[in-house]
This record gives structure tokens, sequence and C-alpha cells, in this order.
């Protein structure tokens, strides 16, 4: 994979002679130096200086080695991603995730990484965000996959999408033809919210806390399955990003409208992981294909 005279200069220079070189690298003093002699031409350089006590190298010499050692560090650091890319046979992954997250894109995704990695398995839980940045900051979910939270030391975002909170609503509602809503407009109207809105720690609640006293909700619930069917059903508005509702709204079977706050516009999803703990390389090339996916997908309108 790379020209073998960069395993010859190496040994030459840290032996300051050909033949002991030759010797550590089982190969004839002839042949090192062949390659050396070639390569001096080709540069159109001496790299090294010679004497009857061994060789020396020049001031080109020093910047070659420089190169040749970076390369060959470098060409090893892929030997061993591409050995445990190769190696991975078993292991696990925890992932904590939104709800929308796991009704939406996550399946997919999974199945499709089990097509190479036949035998890794996962752990997929369910949780509002603030539970799934502390879960992975404090080392007991691998990958988590919700809204950044930039404020948090112990995780860092390896990917981020847009995903501002809008209103989910069936097409012949009043407000579904509006291009965009206050959360005033919502006054008077049944809503369907996440369970964290009842006790005020939602992120809609953070953004507008003085205007979400207003609003009426008819259900606080964990599951996006239950919110679905409730909104498909007439019975509220979803406060929600897209990401669950995908399917219904290209169908036309509901109506997404972004909210005019500017904190809930400039939403993001991210892929989160510990700021403390390296993870092994399996995991980082789930992560990636979670990012490919995030980038075939549009919820900013």
């Amino acid at each position: 994979m790379h020209n073998s005279f960069l395993k010859y200069f190496d040994e030459v220079a840290k032996q300051g002679s050909i033949r002991k070189a030759a010797k550590i690298l089982n190969i004839s003093s002839t042949s090192v130096n062949r390659s050396i002699l070639g390569t001096e031409k080709q540069l159109g350089v001496k790299l090294f200086h010679r004497n009857s006590e061994g060789v020396k190298l020049t001031s080109a010499g020093k910047i070659v080695l420089e190169h040749c050692r970076k390369t060959l560090f470098d060409y090893e650091r892929v030997n061993l991603l591409v050995e445990d890319i190769r190696d991975m046979r078993t292991g696990h992954v925890e992932i904590m995730t939104l709800d929308s997250i796991s009704l939406g894109i996550l399946p997919k995704i999974l199945v499709e990484f089990t097509e190479t990695y036949l035998q890794i398995t996962f752990s997929v839980t369910t949780a509002q965000p603030d539970e799934i940045v502390k879960s992975v900051a404090e080392g007991s979910t691998d990958i988590g996959i919700s809204f950044v939270d930039d404020s948090h030391p112990g995780v860092r975002s390896l990917t981020e999408k847009s995903a501002p909170i809008g209103v989910v609503m069936l097409p012949n509602h009043p407000l579904a033809e509006r291009n965009s809503l206050s959360v005033e407009d919502l006054a008077g109207f049944p809503m369907i919210r996440s369970i964290d809105a009842r006790g005020g720690h939602s992120i809609i609640d953070q953004a507008v806390s003085d205007i979400a006293p207003m609003l009426s909700t008819a259900m606080f619930t964990n599951s996006q399955p239950m919110a679905r069917e409730m909104i498909l059903r007439g019975r509220g508005l979803g406060l929600y990003t897209k990401l669950g509702f995908l399917n219904e709204i290209e169908a036309n079977q509901l109506r997404y409208v972004p909210l005019e706050v500017s904190h809930l516009k400039a939403l993001k999803l991210g892929v989160i992981v510990s700021n403390q703990i390296n993870m092994a390389q399996i995991k980082h090339l789930l992560c990636d294909e979670i990012a490919k996916a995030f980038s075939l997908i549009r919820l900013d309108s």
C-alpha cells in the first residue's frame, strides 16, 4: 500500500548504517542501497552523507525522514482502524433517543447497519432530552440522539440537524393554511404535548415561559404513537418537530406549520456522545450512519 522505501529509509536513519538496517529488515544491503539511490536520483538531492563508518542524514534527508515517519505512523494507524473494522464480529451499543427518532429513521439505520455487522446488538431506550444528555454524560449510554445542549460540559455533538418545533395538525384545521404561527395563535385550541411539559420543564415552556400557561393541553404523553393517533383523530394540535410525522405529512394526512419563536426555530437535533470516554470504532461507524440519514431529510420547512 506504500513504497517500501519508507521503511528502508527510516531504518537506515535509525541505525546510521545501510548494512545494519538491511540485517534488521532481513533483506540484502544492495536492495536497501538501490532503493535509496533511486530516490536520491528522483529527488535530485543526496539524502545521506556516506563514509567508512556508515551514513548520516543530510539536511534534505532530515526533511524526508520526517515525512517518512509521519507516513509510516499514519499507515499503522489506518491498519489498526481497518483491523478494528474487520474484526468487529460482536459488540453491543447502548442508544438513548427521542421517541420520534425511534419511530422515524432509527429502525432503518439499524437494519442496514446490521446487514454489514451481523452480530452487533443494540439496546434502544426512549427518553426526554435532559435524560438523554445526562445518561450520555454519565457514560450509561454510548450514543444519544436528542436536541443539542451546548451548555453541558460532559457531552459533545458529532453531527447536528436543524429541527424546529412547530404545530402538527389535521389539514382541515382552521390554522392549517397559515405559513407560521405564534404561541398566542394557539390559545383556546386543545394541545397534545410531551410529558415533560406537565411540570413546565419542556423546551417549549423554557422558551416561552410567560406565554406557555395560556396553552390548553388535552393530553400529556411520552408516547409519540399516542400523540400521533390523537392528532389524527382531531383531538388536539401537537407541538413537535416533523420527525415523528414525516410519513403522514408527506401523505397530506397531517400538516406542519412552524412556530415563530426564535429559540424553537433554532433548535437542532444532534448525535451526542460523552466528552470523557473514547468510543469504540464500531460506535463511531454507527454515528456516521446516523449522520448520513440526517442529511437526507429536511425538518425545517
